[in-house]
């Protein structure tokens, strides 16, 4: 199912068919190096448990997407909206880009687009984005696409990260 579009890319629904695509991304160090715990090994069944878990809600309208250029179909990483507070009035967004695409506008891309479907079509209040303080493509994302940072910390192995939201 097409969840939304924007000016050069399709976010819909992952199907089992996107998995080899999805794997070559996962499996690549560069495209998972600010991706919590970093792992860039990753088989079919366990991304197939990823999906699984994390699209037990999709019919809500949040879970993981395929982001596929529009003029080709070819995935080029996935976008996600996580209810991570329990809380469908505030929601995380996310995204994993292949390497092969960064630095092209892509991530501002998906984030907005993110950000206008949770408040559009989901009714969503509050969007969170959390990222480590070493990702900055990531900060700059967040602050392009007006999000203000709103909490600086550090995870278990002392990694710092910043956590940033903007409200409908």
């Amino acid at each position: 199912m097409l969840r939304f579009k924007t000016a050069r890319l399709n976010i819909r629904d992952v199907e089992e068919s996107d998995f080899n695509d999805l794997l070559r991304i996962y499996n690549r160090k560069e495209n998972m190096q600010y991706v919590s715990d970093g792992n860039y090994r990753w088989s079919k069944e366990q991304l197939s448990r990823k999906y699984r878990k994390f699209n037990q809600h999709i019919k809500n309208g949040y879970g993981i997407f395929a982001v596929e250029l529009k003029d080709t179909n070819q995935i080029i990483g996935e976008a996600g909206l996580f209810n991570s507070f329990d809380n469908l009035s505030v929601l995380e967004l996310g995204y994993i880009i292949d390497f092969a695409f960064w630095q092209q506008g892509y991530g501002t891309e998906i984030c907005q687009g993110l950000i206008d479907y949770a408040f559009s079509t989901l009714k969503t209040e509050r969007l969170i984005a959390r990222m480590y303080a070493a990702n900055q493509a990531s900060v700059l994302v967040s602050e392009k696409c007006g999000m203000k940072r709103v909490k600086i910390g550090f995870t278990s192995d002392g990694q710092e990260f910043l956590e940033y939201a903007i409200k409908c």
